[in-house]
């Protein structure tokens, strides 16, 4: 047995040697095994070797749920479970380190607070603390289990590449051992705390794994021959019979207690030794989540007593915290100095047991402390006006705390009244996170988009509907997680019926059902699916009902007050989101519209050419732009093909743009070359005075001769495509931008063109980003073209477009034409 991981009582250790990088699951026929102890402690393992490995102070395991959509916490070394429940379970979509490290299937190491607030923002809203970390998967061959997220003291150098290479290896040796296991593994039961093992070998004796409902305890060898049990056949009595009999009932019920209420216990002893005498043991014990099991760490007394009665006869108060919060110990001098007996502190957390400790500040110093992994201290007034100094210093296994009198400065704050008890900071943070999708999103879709994202992982519910009401009805705008169909007959459902979610509407109060026996209950002959309980919500803006959010959860679940008040709370910021986004939809809508109107409606048949355009306006904001292209054939059988760009985002720019597409149209008519057409639009456009600039593109192609005359204005170069796939930027004269000052000239170059060219004309917006310069965008723009799979224009023009279409961030219009000859040499 491995020091610090209980034995398994439920059967033997599972494998964990390596697997061909290949394999993806257990050979065709062969039993899955179940999960249970042995999965769990195989979790604890994993855990466990990647935070010795990277000397971590702590680690964090997440695995998928059944759905793959979120990541929920599976095991926590070395940090205490309760500092990190507003990341319990996460959105795999989420913008944090965990989920991109699953996403990604790559190592993110955060250097410390500044790198975190940098990349990733949000997790340092919910965790405003100081540490470092790496985040890597929990990967073999295709297959992605979860990740592993472990942490150091912030302050130090960044993690060399052989500790980061050893965190990689514990996810890939971890999800070895799972692969068995295979759709078994998921993220959705009890979280597994793992004790790390204490430093000095000569206190902490050993382990032992209790169970409680198979009155089993388990042990490993060493700890036997330390206790000298002997032969030992795994029964609770075997052990229990060792014990001094007047303290066996105190430590039964002290185990049942720690048991029920999920706390840690700690338990002295005596054991009666073979030769008559007796020696204490103390014994802390941290229930298994969700099970009657112990996992009991075995502690030498002798030492332990000789270094409490040392610390009893220090003048200066003395604490410890476990890593929990809750007191485990305090000396005389801090019960005098707190005025608190030991009773009344014992087992409870400081800042509920003594009412001028509850402000959220002092616990936060707790929070800092361990999370930082770095010594802290603080100020506080105990009534009636004394004032005590705090020192804190922490470790994986807790906190040590000081206390001595203290005199306030002139800067020391001087409450006025008690505190007013925080929300939770698991409440708090879905606020925040739900709040700052809401202010990403734009439209009613991107609106239900960050509402699933954020609130179904957040609070582990299956499904989500999302109505709004619209002419006295009620309309499905977003669902997920439903069986197909099963919402069709709501569709349109007055707002009057008689079911729960036009009630939440016409009430404005939230309801919520526990359990499938409460909803028929109050619903009788409901259509019902696999989910067991509900949360029906209003959706209410500025004092007015606009629909109401389902959300169904797969099991039966309690909604604490705490939950019912932050559903609550977030049914009125995507009420307000929804508002704003359905006034952005109309607003855009009669904006796009327009912006169509002013581009062709068809392209002209040009003999001896096909042709073929897209557009695809912005992503963010409401205003339209000025891209726009056109196709002019001329009398003498040939074509002029025109793309511009006015700049700006506004109705002044599309307004502008059909202005200049109507006096390009006018000025190319004829047979005035392309630099006298460049020239008039733009003493046009210095005319007009309208205070804005414009690129443009004009290019006069005779197919029957394959020649082309061009000026480019400054606008981006076209590309040329040849038929064998080789594909050029045209090197052409460059003129100035349209509307800088009148008399300027525009040089125009000369092209003879090979058969079966292909000329693709663009705006800025399909090669322009941040994040490059505007000639790499080009650049990917050719080679992007020189390898299409296909040469049909139409596939080929979705394929140049699909970048930008995917990419999220982009702001600018994108206008792409694409001429290709199809005439004889």
């Amino acid at each position: 047995m491995r020091p610090g991981v209980p034995a398994d009582p439920s059967g033997p250790p599972p494998r964990t040697d390596p697997e061909p990088a290949t394999r993806t699951g257990p050979p065709p026929g062969a039993a899955r095994p179940r999960w249970g102890a042995a999965a769990e402690a195989l979790l604890a393992d994993g855990l466990l070797r990647a935070v010795r490995a990277t000397a971590a102070y702590g680690g964090v395991l997440y695995l998928h749920s059944a759905d793959r959509r979120s990541l929920a916490v599976a095991a926590v070394a070395g940090i205490p479970l309760s500092l990190i429940e507003p990341f319990r379970r996460i959105a795999v979509a989420a913008p944090l380190p965990v989920a991109d490290s699953y996403r990604a299937g790559r190592t993110i190491v955060l250097a410390d607070a500044d790198d975190t607030m940098r990349r990733y923002p949000r997790l340092a809203v919910g965790l405003p603390y100081a540490h470092a970390s790496a985040t890597t998967p929990v990967t073999v061959g295709d297959r992605t289990f979860g990740v592993i997220a472990v942490f150091w003291p912030a302050g130090g150098a960044r993690p060399p590449a052989a500790t980061r290479r050893q965190l990689r290896t514990a996810g890939n040796r971890l999800a070895t051992g799972l692969l068995p296991y295979g759709d078994r593994v998921r993220g959705e039961r009890p979280p597994v705390v793992v004790p790390l093992p204490a430093p000095g070998d000569g206190i902490r004796l050993g382990f032992l794994d209790w169970d409680l409902a198979e009155r089993r305890l388990t042990a490993d060898e060493r700890l036997h021959e330390i206790l000298g049990t002997g032969p030992y056949d795994g029964r609770a009595a075997a052990l229990l019979d060792r014990i001094v009999p007047e303290d066996v009932a105190p430590l039964r019920e002290a185990a049942r207690l720690a048991a029920r209420q999920g706390r840690p216990f700690t338990h002295r002893v005596r054991l009666r030794d073979p030769g008559g005498g007796t020696r204490q043991l103390d014994l802390s014990g941290h229930p298994v989540t969700g099970s009657a099991r112990l996992v009991v760490a075995v502690v030498d007394a002798s030492a332990a007593a000789a270094t409490a009665a040392a610390v009893e006869r220090l003048r200066d108060g003395v604490f410890a915290l476990d890593p929990d919060g809750r007191v485990g110990y305090v000396n005389h001098s801090a019960e005098l100095l707190l005025h608190a007996p030991r009773a009344e502190l014992l087992g409870r957390r400081p800042w509920d047991a003594l009412a001028w400790l509850a402000d959220p500040a002092y616990e936060d110093r707790y929070r800092s402390a361990m999370l930082a992994q770095q010594p802290t201290a603080f100020l506080a007034r105990r009534p009636p006006g004394h004032w005590l100094a705090f020192s804190l210093y922490p470790d994986a296994h807790g906190l040590t705390g000081r206390i001595v009198s203290a005199a306030p400065t002139e800067d020391t704050p001087l409450p006025e009244a008690p505190p007013a008890v925080p929300a939770s900071l698991g409440g708090v943070y879905h606020l925040l996170q739900l709040a700052s999708a809401l202010t990403e999103a734009v439209t009613v879709r991107e609106v239900a988009d960050a509402v699933a994202e954020q609130i179904l992982p957040g609070f582990g519910g299956q499904e989500l509907a999302l109505y709004l009401a619209r002419g006295g009805r009620m309309h499905l705008v977003a669902e997920t997680g439903y069986p197909a169909g099963f919402l069709d007959p709501f569709e349109g459902t007055p707002i009057r019926a008689r079911l729960p979610g036009t009630e939440v509407f016409t009430t404005g109060a939230p309801i919520f059902f526990e359990s499938g026996n409460e909803l028929s209950a109050a619903y009788p002959g409901i259509p019902r699916d696999e989910m067991a309980a509900w949360a029906f919500l209003p959706l209410i803006a500025s004092g007015h009902p606009v629909g109401s959010l389902i959300l169904g959860f797969d099991r039966p679940r309690v909604f604490t007050s705490e939950d019912r008040s932050v559903l609550t709370a977030l049914g009125g910021l995507i009420a307000q989101a929804l508002e704003r986004a359905r006034l952005y939809d109309a607003e855009s809508a009669v904006a796009r519209g327009l912006q169509q109107a002013l581009l062709p409606h068809r392209l002209p048949a040009v003999p001896g050419l096909d042709i073929t355009a897209r557009y695809l306006p912005g992503t963010r904001g409401m205003e339209i732009g000025g891209d726009w292209y056109d196709v002019l054939p001329t009398p003498d059988g040939g074509v002029v093909l025109i793309i511009g760009d006015v700049e700006g985002h506004s109705v002044k720019a599309a307004a502008l743009m059909g202005q200049l597409r109507s006096a390009v149209r006018a000025f190319a008519s004829g047979d005035d070359p392309v630099e006298t057409v460049a020239r008039r639009t733009n003493h046009l456009l210095v005319d007009l005075d309208a205070g804005l600039l414009a690129s443009c593109c004009l290019l006069r192609l005779d197919p029957a001769t394959r020649t082309l005359h061009v000026v480019r204005a400054g606008h981006p170069p076209p590309l040329l495509r040849a038929p064998d796939g080789r594909t050029t930027v045209l090197d052409l004269d460059g003129g100035p931008l349209l509307g800088i000052d009148d008399g300027l000239d525009f040089p125009a170059t000369e092209i003879r063109l090979p058969p079966g060219a292909t000329l693709v004309l663009y705006t800025d917006g399909l090669v322009e980003s941040a994040a490059a310069p505007l000639a790499e965008g080009i650049d990917r723009l050719r080679t992007t073209l020189a390898h299409a799979p296909t040469s049909a224009l139409e596939p080929l023009a979705d394929l140049l477009l699909g970048q930008a279409r995917h990419d999220g961030h982009r702001a600018d219009d994108t206008a792409v034409l694409i001429a290709r000859l199809t005439g004889t040499p």
